[in-house]
């Protein structure tokens, strides 16, 4: 298999997530109050970061330190985070967003493993790492709590992206399923439950419960 199995649909869910990871980091410096280099550094760092672990995890090379318009599409999207008053951000709008890359990035980490020829398990991990790590770098340079660490849906709805992904395009030859149609609804899957975990505040149960206690067997 070769990166050619990543293209068309692929390329357009890579440049969503891009966009709106990157829209994420700049916005957590606008509210900052931070200099448009920093939004920008911001916007740069969770948009490639995931990615970016992914291809060293695989043994391929850096998506963005090939493709020359990624860097791009992040540092157009700090400009436009730079100009545009925080408020039109405020709400859930930005969440809803932040969905549609995570499980964007799900899809695409997952599916260049495969190309890779990095084994399912694996595979789907990359997928995981792929929508998620973007974020935590942000957080963590931020000094502010990553989402990973709350009971809400979020690492939950990559996991289930990056799984439909790869038992999808394991099971698609057989099955005479085009991978296209395996990235759709494995992305389709993973926005729905993230947006209805944004919607219900729907989440994970807590180690231990409501009292700390460790949960009986």
């Amino acid at each position: 298999m070769n990166e050619a199995i990543l293209t068309p649909i692929l390329d357009w869910l890579d440049i969503a997530g891009i966009a709106v990871f990157a829209l994420s980091g700049a916005l957590v410096a606008a509210k900052e109050r931070q200099t448009f280099v920093t939004m920008a550094f911001f916007a740069l760092v969770t948009g490639v970061g995931g990615g970016t672990v992914r291809d060293l995890l695989i043994d391929a090379p850096v998506f963005w330190m090939t493709d020359p318009w990624v860097a791009v599409i992040c540092l157009a999207t700090a400009l436009i985070a730079w100009f545009t008053p925080v408020c039109v951000w405020d709400g859930k709008l930005l969440d809803y967003a932040d969905a549609i890359g995570l499980a964007a990035y799900a899809v695409l980490g997952s599916a260049k493993a495969i190309a890779y020829g990095i084994p399912p398990v694996p595979a789907a991990l990359m997928g995981i790492i792929t929508g998620c790590v973007g974020g935590v770098i942000r957080d963590v340079v931020a000094g502010r709590p990553s989402i990973i660490m709350q009971p809400e849906l979020y690492v939950t709805a990559a996991a289930l992206t990056a799984a439909l992904t790869v038992a999808g395009m394991q099971l698609a030859g057989l099955l005479g399923v085009a991978d296209a149609l395996v990235w759709s609804v494995a992305f389709i899957a993973g926005f729905v439950l993230r947006a209805a975990a944004i919607r219900f505040e729907l989440g994970l149960p807590s180690y231990g419960g409501e009292d700390g206690e460790r949960p009986a067997p």
